[in-house]
């Protein structure tokens, strides 16, 4: 393992094959871990994590998953790490807000999208890739429940490859924040924003492209211009996967109606996101983990 000082962060554990693939300017695709401890049940949730790595290493890049190991921050994590975080349910979400508390806590962690984003950041990594960001919650207007991914999307120049936002976010808010924060959303081959396990949210992606090559001008092209923030690609889950958005929204709504009566808010609202089995989880990875490898060669050079 390397210990990289020289970060605002202080020190962070980077395996010995991220830290190689960095300094030579290979491709490195960074991995949230949340949802290792509070996604599936053990040990679908390790099988499920592991498989992704996999998929990763099959497009030709290395992953970067951020973990939270001991009080220390953990890029490219072993499967020993990650059953750790596996074999826990306990293991805390920390989003950006959570780094110093929990890492001075001296225990284990699971990042999330927004502070594994900041990791990235602190280390150069120019592509993130993850099954569904967060995003504007429904009834915003009221309660200004907005996840703190947008915000580091907002500071963050990198490339984040996903199926969309999750089910229990409002689509439109969501890209609407996305414009005012000048974040790019283009749809790999896919008219529509995605929605986790729905092909499509009833929303459209701004743009659309068919070419990696011609995504990959774009994302250079926006921070060549400029610009210091995430250039966001959507691809949807396979549509044998999928489930249908009708069935969705209707169970979201039944969702929210039950948090709302039990005081349920922010956070504690992820835990509600329907669970579609771990083969429909899956295949809102499928296409995009290899598709973060692919756009790596290599937007930010």
């Amino acid at each position: 393992m390397t210990v990289t000082d020289d970060t605002k962060l202080g020190p962070i554990t980077v395996s010995d094959e991220v830290a190689e693939a960095l300094r030579a300017g290979g491709p490195v695709v960074a991995l949230e871990s949340s949802g290792i401890p509070h996604g599936f049940p053990y040990p679908d949730n390790r099988r499920v994590a592991l498989d992704v790595e996999k998929a990763v290493r099959a497009a030709g890049a290395i992953p970067a998953r951020v973990g939270i190991l001991d009080g220390r921050l953990v890029v490219g994590m072993s499967e020993e790490e990650v059953e750790r975080l596996a074999a826990d349910p306990d293991v805390p979400k920390v989003s950006t807000r959570d780094l110093g508390p929990v890492l001075a806590g001296g225990g284990l962690g699971a990042p999330t999208v927004s502070a594994t984003l900041v990791v990235a950041r602190s280390l150069g990594i120019r592509v993130f890739s993850t099954a569904g960001i967060g995003g504007v919650h429904y009834g915003a207007q009221q309660t200004f429940d907005i996840s703190a991914d947008l915000f580091e999307f907002g500071r963050t120049p990198i490339a984040v490859v996903c199926a969309g936002a999750k089910s229990v976010l409002d689509p439109a808010l969501t890209l609407e924040y996305l414009e005012t924060l000048g974040v790019p959303v283009v749809g790999y081959r896919c008219d529509d924003f995605p929605a986790y396990y729905s092909v499509s949210s009833g929303q459209r992606n701004p743009r659309r492209l068919d070419d990696l090559r011609e995504i990959s001008a774009a994302i250079r092209a926006h921070w060549e211009a400029g610009n210091a923030n995430a250039f966001v690609v959507t691809h949807p889950i396979n549509e044998a996967d999928a489930i249908p958005a009708e069935e969705i929204r209707s169970l979201i709504q039944d969702k929210l109606v039950e948090a709302e009566r039990a005081g349920v808010r922010g956070p504690d609202l992820t835990p509600l996101h329907p669970q579609g089995g771990v083969g429909r989880d899956q295949g809102t990875h499928r296409g995009r983990q290899p598709l973060g490898a692919h756009l790596h060669h290599r937007p930010g050079r």
